[in-house]
This record gives structure tokens, sequence and C-alpha cells, in this order.
């Protein structure tokens, strides 16, 4: 969440830049400022009167010796009075943080001042080109459900029959080419010094509000019935960047980066008719997940790195991309800057996201009450990034596009023969 100090001090700075994201946003800081308003007076009258009830307490020794015990006594009862009011007070304070907690809840982080200005993906701008050669065929490439379907390794029909639409269900060599993406993605990024971690696919609801899922995005979310509530995970970033929360970290230990596979869930409420075919935006999908704990001036430089992790699995599998940075209407919740990475689709002859990859400064650190002791003994909250490293079932989708073959075979990239054992998906005879 926004420092409410920071938005105290400088509340014009503040709404500019949120106005860069949504203009109507600003509001939301009046409505912060209001409620702080009244929690401001309420504090005043509440040091008041301590102040009243402790200059009086002082006094009750002089007043009996100098007035004796009645006088003494009517005292005590006007601190007694001075400290029942007081309480009353005291207990207007709660209501009003907590309202103002609220709102700081559903504020989003404030984009990085040297981001794009713009209202939609529309209008990112290219920040690393294409580098690798596009695919040229010398046929009509079909898209990846069309290829997956005719090897016999896709079924979207089962998946429907057991489930609904917006699932998938992989079959033999498909089956076996996603878990082999999955081992090559985690062996890479351990390599690279990252943790790999296996957490929950089920976390508690105050974990949500951790990472920002919550409380604006719980139609987006599966829960589950029942006490205490939980819900289905959407990403790997909730329980990983979540396991450190509560804590204050040495600075010995930063950076944290961490690494997970898990399956993820999501309702993709919101994108009715859009993407409905295939694997690109399904109710459960694999994803492995990059997550890094920082300290705060070293958390941009950390950021590029990501974005190079997540980059250099797509030069090991030979699929081309390239990066965009996204402008400030469509960066996260949580995020104050964002690179997508989108690999090459033939079939639609464009690139799409594969990975998204955030810095979210302090955001998440101050509703997870995440700080370390820095080299002077102060205590920060830490900056923690995110990001994809790489969505599964898209690799696996560009996979069969990028490297389909006329007769309908698909070769296998060789950084992933040794996961995969063969170099190529062949059609059942």
């Amino acid at each position: 969440m926004l420092d409410i100090k920071q938005i105290i001090a400088n509340p014009d700075e503040v709404k500019r830049r949120l106005s860069l994201r949504k203009p109507e946003l600003a509001a939301q800081i009046d409505e912060v400022l209001g409620v702080y308003d009244s929690y401001k007076k309420v504090l005043a009258c509440v040091e008041e009167l301590r102040a009243k009830r402790n200059s009086l307490s002082k006094q009750i020794g002089v007043i009996k010796k100098e007035k004796g015990d009645e006088a003494a006594k009517e005292a005590m009862a006007q601190v007694g009075q001075l400290k029942e009011e007081m309480a009353q007070k005291e207990a207007d304070l709660d209501p009003l943080k907590k309202h103002i907690d609220d709102l700081l809840l559903s504020i989003p982080n404030l984009p990085n001042e040297h981001i794009p200005v713009g209202k939609s993906d529309a209008d990112n701008p290219e920040y690393l080109p294409c580098t690798l050669p596009l695919p040229k065929f010398d046929f009509k490439p079909l898209d990846h459900q069309a290829v997956g379907e005719k090897l016999g390794i896709l079924d979207f029909a089962a998946a429907a029959t057991l489930s609904g639409s917006r699932f998938a269900l992989y079959k033999g060599d498909g089956a076996r080419l996603e878990r082999a993406i999955i081992s090559f993605m985690l062996d890479m990024h351990a390599r690279k010094g990252y943790t790999e971690i296996l957490p929950p696919v089920i976390v508690n609801e105050e974990i949500l509000f951790g990472t920002g899922q919550l409380p604006k995005f719980r139609e987006d979310m599966y829960e589950l019935t029942g006490e205490p509530k939980q819900f289905l995970i959407s990403t790997a970033e909730i329980p990983l960047t979540n396991l450190n929360r509560g804590r204050t970290i040495a600075e010995a230990e930063l950076p944290i980066k961490l690494t997970a596979w898990t399956p993820c869930f999501r309702k993709e409420s919101g994108t009715y008719g859009k993407d409905t075919r295939g694997l690109i935006r399904n109710h459960q999908f694999n994803k492995v997940e990059l997550v890094m704990i920082s300290k705060p001036e070293n958390s941009y430089q950390m950021l590029e790195i990501m974005v190079s992790d997540a980059q250099e699995v797509l030069k090991e599998l030979g699929l081309p991309y390239h990066v965009v940075e996204l402008c400030s209407g469509d960066i996260g919740f949580s995020s104050a800057k964002t690179y997508d990475i989108e690999v090459w689709m033939p079939s639609e002859n464009r690139f799409r996201e594969i990975s998204s990859c955030s810095n979210c400064l302090d955001f998440q650190a101050r509703r997870m009450g995440l700080r370390y002791k820095n080299a002077q003994g102060k205590l920060e909250y830490v900056h923690t990034l995110n990001g994809s490293g790489l969505a599964v079932g898209r690799t696996f989708a560009a996979i069969l596009e990028n490297f389909q073959q006329a007769d309908g075979s698909v070769i296998i990239p060789p950084a992933l023969r040794p996961y995969f054992g063969k170099d190529k998906i062949e059609a059942k005879k």
C-alpha cells in the first residue's frame, strides 16, 4: 500500500502520478485525506484530554494538602471523568484508522516517474527488439490447438466434458512436453541462483491482501467454501512473496531469489469471448514464477536481471520474442514498473505476452510488514519483484506453432531434448 506519510506530505504529487494510471484515482486520495482529517481532529481531542488528565493528576497531592480531602476527591472525580471521555474518543479512532487502511488497500501503486504515459497496451513501446529470426513456412501454419489436436497431444473436448470451457487436457507426448518444459525452466533458474520452492496452491485470505490481489480482484479468484476463507492461487508470486511476511530480514540475506512451478487458477472475469481457443487464456494453467526481495537501492537493477533471466529461457529454446515496456495505464495494481516479454505466434502473425516482470517497490512489503535492517541499523521496507519465468502453457503453444513441420510433426528444441527424450513429436500411425 502507499505510505500515508507520503500522501499527507505531498498529496498533489501523489494525485498527479496516480492520474497517469487513471484520472479518477485522484479522487481516492481526496477521500483518504478527508478521513485522515477526521482522524487527526479526534486524535487532537484525545491528546488534549490526556494532557488535562495528567496535569490534574499531578496536582491532587497539592490540592489535598492545601484545600483538604473534599477538594482532592473532587479533583479525582474530574480525573475519572476526563479518563472516561478520553476512552470514548479513543474508541472513535479505531474505526477511522480502519477506514483509512481499507481505502489505502484499494489504491494502486504509484507508477515510476519515467515509464511511458498511455492508456492501454496499444501505448506500450518496444523496449528490446526481436533478434531471433522469425520462422518461415512453405505452408500455411496452423494454430497450436490445431497442431496439438492433429498430433493427439491436446484434447480440449475432453477437458470441456470434465471441467467446462477454458480448460486443457494434455495427452501422451503433450503431458510429457509440458513436464519437460517445467523441469527445463526450473533447472535454468536454479543455476542462476534462485531457490526452488514447491508451495501450497491454497492460501488464506490475508495472504492475498499482502500481494494486492485482495480486495480489488476478488472476482478473479477461486474462493473455497468454509472457514477460514481460503483461495486457489492465481500465481506463485502470492505464496513466494508472502513466505517472509512479518519478518525483519538481515541485510546480508538480500537479495532473496525464489522460483516455483505451480498450477495457477483464474476466473478471467471480464474477458468473455477473448482468447477462448487453445492455451492462451485458460482457467487453470502451469507457470514457473520468479520472485526477488531486494534492498530499495538495488531493485531496478534486479528488475533488469529478472527480465534477462526470463528472456534466457526463450533464447535457449530458440523462440523469437521481443520486450515491451508497459505504459502507465497498463501496469498492474501493485507494480511501479513492468516489462512484458512477448513470444512470436505464427498463426496470429504477432507477438503474445509470455512473461510479465514487475518492480513493486515497497508497496507489497508495507502490506505484509516485510522489512530489513540497513547498515545504519535503521528498519526499512524491502522492495519486492515478480515475473513469469515463463508461462508454461504459452511456451508449449509457441513451440508447437514455431516448430511445426509440413507433415504435421513438431521439432523439439535441442535444449529440451534431454528432458523430453526425443527430437520430434509425430502423429501416431
